[in-house]
């Protein structure tokens, strides 16, 4: 699309706003004059949130608007590109989920200059061997020196956009890196996203964004909420995380949120850089942070940092850090990633900010586990921009060790820039310290102690570790049953239909949810379903369900598939259950401590009444048919969810990974797939079967699907 000038549109330099009455035009002349608007709009956009550099005032701006709002309407000639979209459209009934067109992987990072180093070194080895296989090494000193890419890290929401022939097509959180919630018509609404690509624009482009809201317009946001009564948001991340996962689009479309771009994932166009792609997206109308450089060493790299922190206070937008990326893509490509991690970048974090404030009360909260938290009452006290009334006091023996009580003035800081806590006393006007409780704050049972933790015996007789237990009984960690959040699982348990067991999920009724505020009948009779459907689990998906302490999925699907049966692993001993590979003698430990609890095994008990068998491996992992192969799974199928289908594979011997390489066998496609991944299997010759195909593989190799 060509630049727009003030010779070809009106209503650019010094635009004319006296503008004919609607009605008096032809549609003709309104469909015309709508499209000189559309371009004007988009042209100050650019010029406002990408240049920096507005030509007209917020006044004109929203009377050219306007008018366009007003065409459209009367004349109906309003475009899928239209700016107006941006007030948002009709409201959502749920968020979809969606398939990454390329992995959104995370960033390891720490706050240390030496590990910063140690990156460093690590990258430029890995460069001189892959160089010297490659026999591209000149056998010089250097060879194997960076140069990096330094930008602020944001405290945002990183989303994916998709633009197909420079048009907007499709947004999406980060989600678990591979699949995100659909926020489409949400992020449409922001007005520093365009709808429309500009200049040469390649046909496809995948581009990586933070949205964010900025400190003066979160300052205002909140103004304006407190003065109709409600409640101020947190701080701007949160505040910019719940207005994307808004249902209703026309609220996200009265938020002020704003969007950096800052890696490409995806595009028909070729980079070699990652400067490249810096200084290339502006020219396509996509929005930059100007605070990014280009570094030639690593100790260049860590001064950026210094001077970065050094401005931040400066800064309108929340950053806890700087990212360091080398700056090469072919690089990159050689370096690669872990399966949560790219390993060509490395955060270099900020350290915490603290404020002092004085401690009012002391309470301690109950977890899942029965672990006793104690938590700090505050003055409120702004701590690097988010209000902090609560911070943990991490143990009783920190306790001890700081001998802080109620009425001291202490030193609150955020971990990571996150989690508030108190890392000192400042000025000591209590006698001793807090006194931790012998007995659970919830249900008077008694406190026992191992090392620093302190931990409440009552059990699922506790109603605070009850609440949280069946939570996670419910959660994508346990047996994954569809509507039972927090907030649900505290109705339920404050209406006694969960009394003291997780089995007593199995005995509500669909009209004892009908009962309850906020369920129809539609909703309870899903409930039901969804519980009636998780019962017979698999063994490791039950291990993972019942909270044992330091066994999520991963260690469950390994003690299953070693002991082979529930019982089994109940009898084992510590030297038995320390035999398994990945399970070390704390956890052994807890396992066996787990098993040994008479009201645990009560517990057990009556959920296996109410769940009936548990399918165990030798039920479901059936042998070594897949053995050696290697799939990938990409876009929706009918029968299985993607979860589903990897895990049956992985269960008849084969390995199921996330990104196509010369390695995978077959690349599974169902409907909406990745083109990314289909474009490797092409690269790498990888035959691509549909689902009816993979069935048929299934078939042959003997695999009950």
């Amino acid at each position: 699309m060509a630049t727009v000038s003030a010779d070809e549109n009106p209503y650019v330099e010094e635009p004319e706003t006296d503008f004919r009455p609607v009605q008096e035009l032809t549609e003709a002349e309104a469909s015309e004059q709508a499209e000189l608007l559309r371009e004007a709009i988009r042209f100050h956009d650019y010029r406002y949130y990408v240049e920096n550099d507005p030509l007209i005032g917020d006044r004109t701006y929203d009377a050219l608007f306007t008018r366009l709002q007003d065409l459209e309407d009367a004349f109906d000639v309003r475009t899928a590109d239209s700016p107006t979209r941006r007030v948002g459209g009709e409201p959502l009934d749920e968020l979809g989920t969606v398939e990454h067109v390329a992995p959104m992987l995370s960033i390891d990072s720490s706050g240390e200059a030496d590990d910063v180093r140690e990156f460093d070194e690590r990258v430029r080895r890995e460069v001189s061997e892959a160089r010297r296989a490659s026999g591209k090494s000149s056998g010089e000193p250097r060879d194997g020196d960076v140069t990096y890419v330094c930008e602020p890290k944001f405290d945002g929401l990183s989303v994916e956009v998709v633009y197909e022939d420079g048009e907007y097509v499709r947004a999406a959180t980060r989600g678990d890196g591979y699949e995100g919630d659909d926020v489409t018509e949400n992020v449409r609404t922001i007005a520093s996203v365009p709808h429309r690509l500009r200049g040469d624009y390649p046909d496809r482009l995948v581009v990586r964004g933070e949205v964010h809201i900025p400190e003066d317009a979160f300052r205002e946001l909140n103004r304006e909420r407190v003065e109709r009564g409600e409640d101020p948001f947190a701080n701007p991340r949160n505040a910019a995380a719940g207005t994307l996962r808004q249902l209703d689009p026309t609220v996200t479309a009265r938020r002020p949120l704003d969007c950096f771009f800052f890696d490409v994932l995806d595009s028909s166009y070729d980079f070699e850089t990652h400067w490249e792609q810096h200084e290339t997206l502006p020219d396509w109308g996509l929005k930059v942070n100007d605070r990014s450089e280009r570094t030639d060493d690593v100790e260049e790299a860590i001064d950026y940092r210094d001077r970065l922190m050094a401005d931040r206070p400066d800064l309108d937008y929340e950053i806890d850090g700087v990212v360091i990326k080398v700056d090469d893509l072919a690089t990159c490509a050689e370096l690669g990633t872990t399966e949560r991690h790219y390993r060509w970048a490395f955060a270099y974090k900020f350290p915490a900010r603290s404020e002092v404030t004085t401690i009012t009360d002391i309470t301690v909260q109950v977890g899942r586990t029965g672990r006793l938290t104690p938590v700090a009452l505050l003055e409120p006290v702004d701590v690097g921009g988010v209000t902090v009334s609560r911070a943990s006091l991490h143990n009783p023996d920190e306790i001890a060790e700081m001998n802080v009580d109620v009425g001291d003035e202490v030193d609150v800081e955020r971990a990571g820039d996150v989690i508030p806590y108190v890392a000192e006393v400042v000025e000591k006007h209590s006698e001793g310290h807090y006194e931790f409780p012998d007995h659970c704050p919830v249900c008077d049972s008694a406190v026992e102690f191992d090392g620093p933790m302190a931990y409440c015996t009552g059990g699922l007789a506790c109603d605070a570790q009850l609440r949280r237990a069946v939570e996670y009984y419910a959660s994508e960690d346990g047996l994954d049953i569809e509507g039972l959040g927090g907030e649900r699982v505290d109705q339920l348990v404050d209406a006694g239909l969960i009394a003291d067991s997780l089995a007593d999920l199995y005995r509500i009724e669909t009209e004892d949810l009908t009962d309850l505020e906020g369920w129809g009948e539609t909703s309870a009779e899903n409930l039901r379903r969804e519980l009636e459907e998780s019962k017979h689990p698999r063994l490791r998906a039950f291990l993972s369900a019942i909270g044992i302490p330091k066994v999520g999925p991963a260690t469950a699907a390994d003690l299953a598939r070693e002991f082979g049966d529930l019982d089994a692993i109940r009898n084992a001993d510590r030297e038995q259950l320390e035999a398994v590979e990945g399970i070390g003698p704390k956890v052994a430990d807890q396992i066996a401590e787990f098993f040994d609890s008479p009201e645990n095994e009560r517990v057990i008990d009556d959920l296996l009444d109410a769940v009936g068998s548990l399918e165990t491996p030798s039920e479901t992992e059936t042998g070594d048919e897949l053995e050696g192969l290697t799939f990938v799974f990409t876009g929706s199928l009918a029968e299985y969810t993607r979860s589903e289908a990897q895990q049956l594979v992985e269960d008849h011997g084969a390995n199921a990974t996330s990104s196509v390489s010369r390695n995978t066998d077959f690349l599974v496609a169902g409907d909406s797939p990745g083109q990314t991944k289909l474009d490797d299997a092409e690269a790498n010759d990888v035959p691509v079967l549909d689902e009816a195909g993979f069935e048929e593989l299934l078939r042959e190799r003997n695999v009950d699907g």
